[in-house]
């Protein structure tokens, strides 16, 4: 058996980066930043009013006469006169600063009669003015790589910048085997069972920025197998569920050695998840996960993931953990590193009190795996451990 980090270490050995394509604005949500973004334009292009009211000259604000009203500037429509002393121009939030003016006054400060206003409350010299370039000028830059969020489309956008280069999402083929399994919504015979394996991992996956595609589910016969994973041509990452460790029936791997598979590695000091798989299938990486459903999913977690975020080119680096108190005592760990099922709560992090690899509702109900490293000795409610958030 290997580490998990040294079966972390020969996956990424296993993939590289993809290549890149542009995408529209529109479509560029959740994608990853392959190149940086530059700025064409300055933000504001030009000085404008933050706040509706009147552009004034500061140098009027020491007292005198009430000011004259001479034009009017709103968004989108700019007052072409110049302010001069004595004088205002109304304006409304965004427009652009009339030549002349310095400071914006609001119009809850100002009396106005016929086209004459007073100021009631003086505001301090430049006030209510977004500076033009104040947020971002031409060839500033959003950094790259990286998840592109709204908030980044936005700016994008005010950048207008109307296309991105991004990573290719990874097309990932999910092969489900058992003779055992039937699909959600079908009846299962007394023997079998639904199969949820390979929608936790669809979900999971899909979110992680893959391009995701179920297959059919492979019976336990080398033929059926072989020719499920041919229907994964084209993939970049072929992953199989159950059928990976070394039962009379558990046949992926004689199947995909027959059909070219170079294999890298087989079984991990970890728990759940001791028989993982996985080498690679022509131009694709492939690895074959657990059956037991939640040793399936923490895998998916703990090495698939952090393979998709290499393959779209985040880096090559393992699920970033947290941490956090003890909430109970806990007891010493056996030789393989172990991921709990846990809860955080206000008072630290809990592990459920069952573990078993098969209860979906308990990895359902957690929210984080709690981390034992292999031989770790009793633990004391109080102390800090790592955890990985669900």
């Amino acid at each position: 058996m290997i580490s998990v980090g040294e079966a972390l270490e020969r996956l990424f050995a296993l993939t590289s980066p993809l290549s890149v394509e542009n995408v529209t604005l529109v479509e560029a949500r959740g994608r990853v930043l392959a190149s940086p973004v530059t700025a064409r334009r300055d933000q504001p292009p030009f000085a404008a009013s933050a706040m509706d009211g009147y552009a004034i000259r500061a140098a009027d604000l020491a007292g005198g006469p009430p000011l004259l009203v001479i034009g009017e500037a709103a968004a989108g429509r700019a007052f072409d006169g110049e302010v001069g002393a004595g004088e205002a121009a109304r304006i409304f939030t965004g427009a652009p600063l009339p030549a002349g003016a310095d400071t914006v006054v609001i119009q809850e400060d100002v009396i106005r009669e016929g086209d004459r206003i007073t100021v009631t409350d003086t505001p301090a010299p430049g006030a209510n003015i977004r500076a033009a370039g104040g947020d971002f000028r031409i060839g500033d830059q959003i950094s790259a790589p990286r998840v592109i969020s709204p908030s980044d489309m936005a700016l994008m956008a005010a950048m207008n910048v109307p296309q991105v280069s991004v990573t290719r999402r990874p097309v990932v083929a999910l092969i489900p085997t058992g003779d055992e399994l039937v699909q959600p919504g079908e009846e299962p015979g007394p023997d079998q069972i639904v199969a949820s394996n390979s929608y936790g991992l669809h979900g999971l996956l899909s979110a992680s920025g893959a391009e995701v595609r179920l297959l059919p589910i492979a019976r336990d016969r080398i033929e059926a197998l072989e020719t499920v994973m041919g229907l994964a041509a084209g993939a970049d990452l072929v992953i199989t569920i159950g059928g990976a460790s070394v039962g009379d029936h558990d046949l992926v791997a004689k199947a995909a050695s027959g059909i070219g598979m170079e294999q890298s590695f087989y079984k991990i000091a970890m728990r759940p998840g001791k028989p993982l798989m996985a080498g690679r299938l022509g131009d694709a990486a492939m690895i074959g996960l657990p059956g037991n459903p939640v040793s399936a999913m923490v895998c998916g977690h703990i090495f698939v993931v952090p393979v998709i975020r290499h393959m779209l080119g985040l880096g090559a680096a393992p699920a970033p953990r947290l941490r956090a108190p003890l909430a109970v005592d806990i007891p010493a760990n056996g030789p393989r590193e172990h991921y709990m099922r846990a809860r955080v709560t206000e008072t630290g992090i809990a592990p459920d009190d069952r573990q078993d690899s098969a209860l979906l509702s308990v990895l359902s109900a957690s929210g984080a795996l709690l981390v034992r490293a292999p031989d770790a000795p009793a633990g004391k409610a109080g102390e800090m451990a790592e955890y990985l958030p669900l």
